[in-house]
């Protein structure tokens, strides 16, 4: 889903996960590589209901993946909350939404006491981009040990949203993807 609706964000993510895990071929890949989302949450319940959240620490132009789980029904619980836009979604088990979750305020509604919902979210902390665009230093070790590389990734932070916006598709480069499907 990740790559048909967002393929130039979906292949940003791939190229910094590879370089993620060829540097670091020890740390274990979600589902053997089979996904570019290098975390995962179970959440198992028995009702799992969050509050109205965004997910800071996450890359703030990317998409983080949810899905519901479970045994509810769909119309009296468990609705997706979009607050900043003001959406209440019906999200039944199975279901599967990409959002971006560090900009976009969000939640879901309690299931009724017999009911069990989970869930299962696929993101990207945005430490692991700054990482990997580090030479796999942390800020305060890039700082220290390249004071002016330092600078200049301290200077590209300042239009990093015009890079995201540039990474969200546009009506043909999803037709390209299920055209070439």
């Amino acid at each position: 889903a990740f790559a048909t609706w967002a393929p130039n964000l979906y292949s940003y993510y791939k190229r910094y996960t590879d370089k993620l895990f060829e540097q670091m071929p020890k740390l274990p890949r979600v589902f053997g590589g089979k996904s570019v989302f290098p975390c995962v949450a179970f959440n198992f319940g028995p009702r799992v209901c969050t509050v109205s959240h965004r997910d800071q620490l996450n890359l703030s132009f990317r998409w983080c993946s949810i899905q519901a789980l479970g045994w509810f029904d769909p119309e009296l619980g468990g609705h997706l909350v979009l607050d900043d836009i003001k959406k209440i979604i019906e999200f039944p088990a199975g279901s599967l939404i990409l959002i971006p979750s560090a900009t976009l305020t969000h939640r879901n509604l309690p299931v009724q006491d017999h009911e069990v919902r989970m869930s299962f979210t696929q993101f990207c902390s945005g430490g692991i981009f700054r990482f990997v665009d580090n030479s796999f230093l942390t800020q305060n070790e890039l700082k220290e040990k390249d004071p002016q590389a330092y600078q200049e990734i301290m200077e590209k932070k300042k239009s990093r949203w015009n890079l995201g916006l540039s990474l969200w598709s546009k009506l043909p480069d999803v037709v390209q993807v299920v055209t070439s499907v």
